[in-house]
C-alpha cells in the first residue's frame, strides 16, 4: 500500500496555495528491491520535517533523490512547483550537509565557508560579507584561522553548517546532522541548530535513527518502515496517538495488551485482556469482539502496593478496571525516574516509569514487592493494527 502524507492545499484569495515542496507518489527501486515505496508528502516553507527510521527502512534514499543523488524510479519531486527529478545536484536550490561533515582538511575554517560561493564565482566582496555574517550566526568568528583538525566535533558540526547555509539555498538537507556527536554534545547542540535554522528562514529536511533528537528538532516528524511513511504529524501528536501498533512501539517506550472490545458504546469502549479489563474513557471505530491492541506509556501507569481507589481514578466508572496486580522483578534508578518491570499474574511484564520528585522517597517498593499497577482510561490508546 502506497503511503500519503498529503495535505489538502490552502486557499489564499480564492486561489489554491502550492506546497513548498511536495513528493508525489515517488518510488525507488534497486533491481527488484523496493527502496521507497510510492511515498506522497507535502512539507510547508519554513519547516524543520525529520525522517524518523531504523537503518534500512528508505530514510536515506528518500533524503539522496532529494538532493539529486538519486534518481526516482517513478513519480514527482515539485519544489515551489519546479519538478527537481531531472535536475542534477549542483543545478538545484538545495545543500545537503552530511554526517562525515566533508570539511577541508586543508582549509581554513573561513575557506571551507567560503569554498561554495568561490565556485559560484561570486564578487570577493560579497563572499567575504556572507562568510563573516554566517561565522557570527554560528559562533565561529574567532576560530576563523583555524582548521579543522582544531576545533572539537561540535565546533566541526556548525562549521559544516555554515558552509550548507551560506549559499541561501531553499531546501536544506541533514543526514544524521549529529551522529557524529557524543551524548551530551549531542543534546546541547540540537537546540544550537535549530535556533540557527529558524535564523535563516530556510526549510530543511533531516534524517535521523535517534528518536530523541527528531522530537527535540523537529516541527513534524514521518515515521518510516519499509519504504513507505506510517505517521506523519507534530512530535507529541505522533507520541501520545499512534496510528498503529509499529509507531507506537518505535517512538519511545509502550505497554501493549491484546485483546477484544465486549463493549462498544459513543462515549466510552471496554476490552477484555488476558492481563485485565480495559475501561477506555472515549469511544472508537470499532466493533463488538473486534481484535485490537490497547497502548499505555509507562510514565501514565501508577505503581503501589494498596489497589487504587475510586479517588484514584479521574472517573468512577473506571474502578473495577485498568488495573493488575504482580512483582516487582526488575527496578532501575535514573536519578530523574525509576524504571520498574512488573511481571503480571499472567507471566506478561509490564514497563512503569516514576517520576523521582522528592528527593526522599519513602516508597518501599523494592524487587519482589507485590504491586498493584493501573491508569486512566483517558490515556489509553486502542490501535487495530
Amino acid at each position: 500500500m502506497a503511503s500519503t502524507a498529503q495535505a489538502p492545499a490552502r486557499q489564499v484569495a480564492g486561489q489554491a496555495v502550492v506546497p513548498f515542496l511536495r513528493l508525489q507518489s515517488v518510488v525507488k527501486k534497486f533491481g527488484d528491491a523496493i527502496a521507497v515505496d510510492g511515498v506522497s508528502l507535502d512539507i510547508a516553507k519554513g519547516e524543520i520535517f525529520a525522517l524518523l527510521g531504523s537503518s534500512g527502512c528508505g530514510k536515506s534514499t528518500l533524503l539522496r533523490m532529494l538532493g539529486g543523488f538519486e534518481e526516482p524510479t517513478s513519480g514527482q519531486i515539485l519544489l515551489e512547483g519546479q519538478d527537481l527529478v531531472r535536475l542534477p545536484p549542483n543545478e538545484r536550490p538545495v545543500n545537503m550537509m552530511f554526517q562525515s561533515y566533508a570539511l577541508f582538511p586543508h582549509l581554513t575554517v573561513w575557506d571551507n565557508v567560503a569554498f561554495g560561493l568561490r565556485r559560484d564565482s561570486l564578487p570577493k566582496d560579497e563572499i567575504s560579507q556572507r562568510v563573516d555574517k554566517m561565522l557570527a550566526m554560528v559562533q565561529l568568528t574567532p576560530y576563523a584561522k583555524r582548521k579543522p583538525h582544531q576545533l572539537s566535533g561540535g565546533q566541526q558540526q556548525r562549521v559544516a553548517l555554515a558552509r550548507s547555509l551560506v549559499k541561501r539555498p531553499k531546501l536544506l538537507l541533514l543526514d544524521e546532522p549529529l551522529g557524529a556527536l557524543d551524548k551530551k554534545l549531542r543534546e546541547r547542540t540540537q537546540l544550537e541548530v535549530v535556533d540557527i535554522i529558524h535564523q535563516v528562514g530556510v526549510t530543511c529536511v533531516m534524517v535521523t535513527h535517534d528518536q530523541e533528537e527528531a522530537m527535540t528538532m523537529a516541527t513534524r516528524i514521518g515515521i518510516m518502515s519499509e519504504g513507505q511513511i506510517l505517521q506523519v504529524g507534530r512530535p507529541g501528536d505522533i507520541y501520545e496517538t499512534p496510528n498503529c501498533t509499529f509507531v507506537a512501539d518505535f517512538i519511545g517506550s509502550v505497554n501493549l495488551f491484546r485483546g477484544k472490545v465486549t463493549e462498544d458504546e459513543a462515549d466510552h469502549v471496554i476490552i477484555d485482556t488476558p492481563e485485565c479489563r480495559h475501561y477506555v474513557s472515549h469511544g472508537i471505530t470499532g466493533t463488538p469482539d473486534m481484535e485490537v491492541h490497547v497502548a499505555i506509556r509507562p510514565e501514565k501507569i501508577g505503581i503501589q502496593e494498596q489497589a487504587p481507589g475510586p479517588d484514584d481514578y479521574d472517573n468512577p466508572g473506571e474502578v473495577g478496571f485498568n488495573c493488575a496486580r504482580g512483582t516487582i522483578r526488575d527496578l532501575a534508578y535514573l536519578g530523574s525516574q525509576t524504571i520498574y518491570h512488573v511481571v503480571l499474574e499472567t507471566g506478561s511484564v509490564v514497563k512503569v516509569t516514576k517520576a523521582n520528585d522528592a528527593r526522599h522517597d519513602e516508597s518501599r517498593l523494592t524487587n519482589g514487592s507485590a504491586v498493584h499497577v493501573w491508569w486512566w482510561g483517558s490515556d489509553l490508546v486502542v490501535l487495530t493494527d
